[in-house]
């Protein structure tokens, strides 16, 4: 159960009052969205808002989409209930073609419903059935509008049915990303509802059931541990199943030509890697890194908190890494790039196993809560990067906090980011929430001291396993340890325009005053702040002189 705390910083919002407010406001919409019938055999998901097909009477009235509040993401997720789970079905035809779909989604609600609404795009809804009969259904911008045939009551269990196809088509957005041979998934922040009907907000976690069908010379893989598979002619379906719930955002299937390999973790926890498995020999001393990088983790914040990891190499241009549910996303030139130093990769490695703990397990309330993840994931690649490369931990502060006003005034304060701009949903991924939210930790650290600190990334990874927790959240725990109230200290580190003073580097100075040294935020996600650092290839020029032969990263 996630950590509560009397305490409330300045400009945090709950998920519990968000999901009241969206409550109050999906009661003034319910009667609008009890449609009459429409005689249309299917509905393309993210068209014009329409009348409800399917079975049923009522007057003609338009529908609308709906959404949690969440101020970065105002339209997505979806109040009246709680999925409990996941079941979906593909049929994969090819990296061009709509894939034909089935999703069935297990939920309780939390108000009586009428109708409700899931988030979807992306594809055509062939039909919806609510506890196996068939409901009447519309589509509302980036919203499916169901209405059942009997009213689900408050508390009451249903499950819903949606029949539909899924494209990989008109990339650029998120959801299925195309590979030489396939396809994977990229969800993050806004996209899971591109490739499935869902409940797309990481407030809202579930467990997942995976059943993919394609050509049998292909290999197919997804979050969680392997059901089986089973042949069918030219074809063979494949299962997955995840034993921990998920937020709709890490959710990963993976199609293509591949091999997988598996090993031993620390504990006897099963390790499988997917490469393609053309560079299966050259990316093998990558692999083999894996299990000693999850002991170095499990030394600092725990025990690994699901059933399996892995890497998943692509041979697509993704321009980032992503942290799926225990199956990370990775580019293969990152790995087949000659020119990066192997202690840098080994570093982005780490980042994303850290988000297994920080952002997976424990999941942000609300997107203004991502300096959570990132700035973690952060933090433990850049200890990972002093301990075994050749970035010291205090230089590489000093640079963030060198650039930490600039990130401030370009894209908001840590845990108060501005909106992305209008088709840029991975805007909100800036260098604030990366090296700019670690500065955070490790100001936190200079000002608890380094015992209470190391005790409260391990208590934060434990208590909130599993869970969601909030900034809130962490501030209270946070002083719950130091024994003291740390919401003023954290206040300004989280909020302020201009960073704080550095506790024990008073000679420390945040220099750079306008954003004219950021990286672009269209280049890598998960490593945009990079193209800022000292070793970034822009930055590379300057050191040649004083270490010649060093290399260094490229952007993203």
């Amino acid at each position: 159960m996630p950590h509560t705390s009397a305490r409330s910083v300045p400009g945090t919002r709950t998920a519990r009052s968000v999901r009241r407010r969206a409550t109050r406001r999906r009661a003034t919409l319910v009667a609008t969205a009890l449609a009459a019938l429409a005689a249309v055999p299917s509905v393309a998901a993210g068209s014009p808002a329409g009348p409800l097909d399917g079975p049923g009477d009522g007057p003609s009235a338009p529908v609308a989409p709906m959404g949690i509040g969440d101020r970065l993401f105002p339209h997505l997720g979806n109040p009246g209930y709680d999925v409990t789970s996941y079941d979906v079905t593909f049929e994969y035809h090819g990296n061009d073609k709509p894939l034909d779909a089935v999703t069935t989604i297990s939920a309780h609600a939390t108000d009586t419903l009428e109708s409700f609404n899931l988030d979807f795009t992306n594809g055509t809804v062939r039909s919806v059935e609510v506890n196996g009969r068939a409901a009447r259904f519309a589509t509302a911008e980036e919203d499916l509008v169901i209405a059942p045939q009997i009213m689900v009551p408050e508390r009451g269990y249903f499950q819903v049915t949606v029949h539909h196809t899924s494209d990989p088509r008109g990339q650029g957005k998120g959801g299925w990303i195309k590979t030489s041979d396939g396809l994977v998934m990229a969800n993050q922040a806004n996209a899971a509802h591109r490739v499935f009907p869902c409940n797309d907000h990481p407030s809202d976690k579930a467990r997942f059931t995976f059943r993919v069908t394609a050509p049998k010379d292909l290999t197919v893989v997804a979050n969680g541990l392997p059901r089986g598979h089973t042949h069918d002619g030219p074809e063979t379906t494949w299962e997955y199943r995840s034993r921990h719930p998920m937020a709709t955002e890490l959710a990963q299937v993976a199609i293509g030509r591949s091999t997988i390999v598996r090993r031993r973790g620390p504990g006897g926890l099963p390790v499988r890697d997917v490469v393609p498995t053309a560079e299966r020999r050259r990316l093998a001393k990558w692999l083999a890194k894996t299990p000693a990088q999850l002991e170095w983790m499990e030394e600092r914040v725990g025990r690994y908190p699901f059933e399996t990891y892995g890497v998943l190499i692509a041979d697509a241009t993704t321009g980032f890494e992503l942290e799926t549910q225990t199956l990370s996303l990775f580019e293969q030139d990152l790995f087949l790039e000659s020119r990066l130093p192997a202690w840098y990769v080994d570093s982005i490695m780490v980042h994303e196993l850290a988000h297994q703990w920080f952002g997976n397990s424990v999941s942000p309330r609300a997107w203004s809560d991502l300096w959570l993840n990132e700035g973690h994931a952060t933090w433990y690649e850049a200890l990972y990067a002093d301990q075994h490369g050749e970035m010291s931990l205090d230089k590489r502060m000093k640079w963030a906090y060198g650039m930490s006003d600039a990130w401030r005034a370009q894209g908001g304060p840590p845990a108060d980011p501005e909106p992305s701009k209008p088709g840029q949903p991975i805007g909100i991924f800036r260098p604030a929430v990366y090296d700019g939210s670690a500065l955070i930790l490790y100001a936190l650290r200079q000002e608890m001291g380094k015992e209470p600190f190391e005790r409260l990334q391990r208590e934060w990874a434990s208590r909130n396993r599993d869970g969601v927790a909030s900034t809130e959240d962490f501030v209270g725990l946070a002083s719950d340890i130091a024994g003291r109230d740390l919401t003023g200290f954290l206040h300004s580190w989280l909020y302020d325009r201009k960073t704080p003073p550095m506790p024990g580097h008073a000679d420390w100075k945040a220099t750079a005053t306008t954003a004219a040294k950021q990286p672009p935020t269209k280049q890598s996600p998960a490593q945009a702040a990079h193209a800022a650092h000292p070793l970034h290839p822009a930055q590379a020029a300057k050191q040649t002189a004083k270490a010649p032969g060093k290399q260094a990263p490229p952007a993203g």
